[in-house]
């Protein structure tokens, strides 16, 4: 089986807000501990957004020339792990998680082990509000991550089946009700089998874009955690 995070929010479409609901591989955005240590290599450049900044998040704006060392220093860093950028998923992990399933995970309910990086091969614009449709680059750095612990293994497929997408529109629309920012998350267990022959049947080129998949919407970053897995938009390392 493979977990995806699954995340209902609210979207303008078609003039109407709309809570749609999308699943996407667990994690988030690679923080910069050491901003000095590439200025130092390429020079000026600045975060998307106060936020970022503020958060040491790696969602820059960076000279196109540039992109390359930018591409090299990730690489180097990722393989060093020496403190410069934020290496292992823990973090993210423990948020989402708690998140999706209301749970604070324990280092010793799942074991980690580091898989590659992937980079896209051609910017595209963004749908990230902090830099709405700006052409963005984005980079993996990937981790397998196994359950351990049979307790937590229960809970996600409790959530995964006691969940639908219509469940989780209604909490969006319960949590703007209450003065939230009209979101809610779960999880979702898919049988990894299936879901690699649903990719296997598509072109390399179609295979980076959001698809439907037993009824529900996968974003188009799901087959990057694939491994051995062709896809046109992105080269792994």
């Amino acid at each position: 089986m493979l977990v995806l995070q699954r995340t209902a929010a609210l979207h303008e479409v078609g003039g109407r807000q709309l809570a749609v609901v999308r699943a996407k591989p667990f994690g988030g955005g690679i923080r910069l501990n050491r901003s000095e240590a590439l200025q130092a290599l390429i020079g000026d450049f600045h975060f998307d957004s106060r936020r970022s900044r503020d958060e040491q998040d790696f969602r820059l704006f960076i000279r196109r020339e540039n992109w390359m060392r930018v591409k090299e220093f990730c690489l180097g860093h990722f393989k060093k792990n020496d403190g410069v950028l934020e290496i292992g998923p823990e973090r993210e992990l423990l948020e989402e998680f708690e998140d999706a399933l209301a749970i604070k995970i324990r280092p010793d309910q799942y074991r980690l082990s580091p898989i590659g990086a992937v980079f896209e091969e051609l910017p595209t614009p963004t749908d990230n509000v902090r830099a709405l449709a700006s052409p963005t680059i984005r980079i993996y750095n990937l981790f397998k991550i196994m359950i351990v612990d049979p307790s937590l293994e229960m809970t996600i497929l409790d959530n995964s089946q006691g969940y639908g997408d219509e469940d989780l529109q209604q909490l969006v629309w319960l949590d703007l009700k209450n003065g939230g920012k009209g979101r809610a998350n779960s999880v979702m267990a898919v049988p990894l089998d299936l879901l690699t022959e649903k990719y296997l049947s598509m072109h390399p080129e179609e295979r980076g874009q959001r698809i439907r998949f037993e009824g529900h919407q996968l974003d188009g970053n799901v087959p990057a955690v694939l491994e051995g897995l062709p896809i046109t938009k992105y080269q792994r390392w």
